[in-house]
C-alpha cells in the first residue's frame, strides 16, 4: 500500500503541476506529499522530477515512469470501481461531447439504446464540430478521434477508425481510378471543410507520411452534404469508413487507394479524471466500447 501511495502522490504532482496543488487535491500536506515522492525517488534510485521554486517538471525517465504508473493505478482503479458498481445504480445527468458527423451517422443509434437500457439516466448529448474543454464546461465525457496531448485526460479507446477514399462508379468510369495519391490533383474531389486540413489530404505508404493538395466543385461543412455530392459523381471524398460503408456496401461508392491509406487510428473516450469515475459514466464507456464491437463484428460477418 505505502509504494501504491507513492505512486499516486507522484501523478498527483504532475497532474496538479506542483506539490502545493497536488496536496490540496489529495487532502494531504504539502510536506507529506513531497515525502512520499522523496521516498519514491530514493526506492527507485533515479530522480523522477526537476524541482524548481517556480516549477516542477519531469526528467525524462519520469515521463516513462509516469506512463507505466498511470495505466497500472488505472487498472486498480478500474477494477475497484467495477466491482463497486456492481452494487450502484446509474442514474443522472450525462453530458456528452462529440463530432456531429459521427452522432448523426453513428453515436446517436448508441447513445439511445443506452437510455433505452438506463432509463433513470438524463442525457445532456452535444453535436458539434468544435474543440471543447471538457472540464471548463463541464462534460463528463467526450467522444472523439485524436489523439491526447493534455495528461489530465483520460482515454479509452473504443474502436478503430479507418479514413477512405471513394467516389461513385460513374465518375471512376469518368476520369479513371486512381493508382497513386498525387493522381488525385487532377481529378475532382469534394472538399469537408470540417477536416482539420482542408484540401490537404493525408496519405501513409511503406510508413512514410504524404499530403496532397486537392481542388473539385464543392467546399463543404457538412459530412452528408459531401456524401451527397460524390454519390452524385461530382468528385472523390475522405471520409470515415463508417460514414460511407452503407454506400460501399451497395456499390453506389467504391474505395480507391486503399494501400495508401493513413494508419487506422481510433474512435476514444475521453474523460477528465483519473481516478473515481463515476458508475454512469464508466457504465457508458463500457456499453460504447460493447455496442461498436458488435457492429464491428456485424460489418465484418455482412462484408463491409
Amino acid at each position: 500500500m505505502d509504494a501504491l501511495t507513492r505512486m499516486r502522490c507522484f501523478i498527483q504532482v504532475v497532474d496538479s503541476k506542483g506539490f502545493s496543488a497536488a496536496a490540496r487535491d489529495m487532502g494531504r500536506s504539502k510536506a507529506l506529499v513531497s515525502k512520499y515522492v522523496s521516498e519514491l525517488e530514493d526506492e527507485l534510485g533515479v530522480r523522477l522530477l526537476n524541482r524548481t521554486t517556480r516549477q516542477v517538471s519531469m526528467t525524462e525517465v519520469g515521463e516513462s515512469y509516469y506512463k507505466e504508473a498511470s495505466e497500472i493505478l488505472q487498472r486498480i482503479d478500474d477494477l475497484q470501481a467495477s466491482v463497486q458498481s456492481s452494487h450502484q445504480e446509474i442514474r443522472g445527468r450525462l453530458r456528452v461531447s462529440a463530432p456531429r458527423s459521427m452522432g448523426d451517422k453513428l453515436l446517436n443509434a448508441a447513445m439511445m439504446e443506452f437510455l433505452a437500457q438506463h432509463p433513470d439516466v438524463v442525457l445532456d448529448l452535444r453535436l458539434e464540430d468544435r474543440f471543447v474543454d471538457l472540464v471548463e464546461e463541464g462534460f463528463d465525457i467526450a467522444v472523439r478521434v485524436t489523439q491526447l496531448e493534455d495528461s489530465s485526460l483520460i482515454a479509452r479507446k473504443i474502436a478503430p477508425f479507418r479514413t477512405v477514399i471513394c467516389a461513385s462508379p460513374d465518375l471512376l468510369a469518368k476520369v479513371g481510378v486512381p493508382n497513386t495519391p498525387a493522381d488525385l490533383a487532377d481529378r475532382p474531389c469534394i472538399i469537408d471543410t470540417n477536416y482539420r486540413y482542408k484540401q490537404n489530404w493525408a496519405f501513409g505508404s511503406q510508413g512514410e507520411r504524404q499530403m496532397v493538395t486537392v481542388k473539385g466543385p464543392v467546399e463543404v461543412n457538412s459530412a452528408e452534404a459531401v456524401c451527397e455530392a460524390a454519390l452524385q459523381g461530382l468528385g472523390f471524398i475522405r471520409m470515415p469508413l463508417f460514414f460511407v460503408s452503407e454506400y460501399t456496401n451497395e456499390g453506389r461508392l467504391k474505395i480507391v487507394l486503399a494501400e495508401h491509406e493513413e494508419p487506422m487510428r481510433g474512435i476514444y473516450a475521453v474523460y477528465p479524471h483519473r481516478r473515481h469515475l463515476t458508475v454512469k459514466v464508466r457504465a457508458l464507456v463500457d456499453f460504447l466500447v460493447s455496442w461498436y464491437a458488435a457492429r464491428s463484428r456485424a460489418e465484418v460477418h455482412t462484408g463491409a
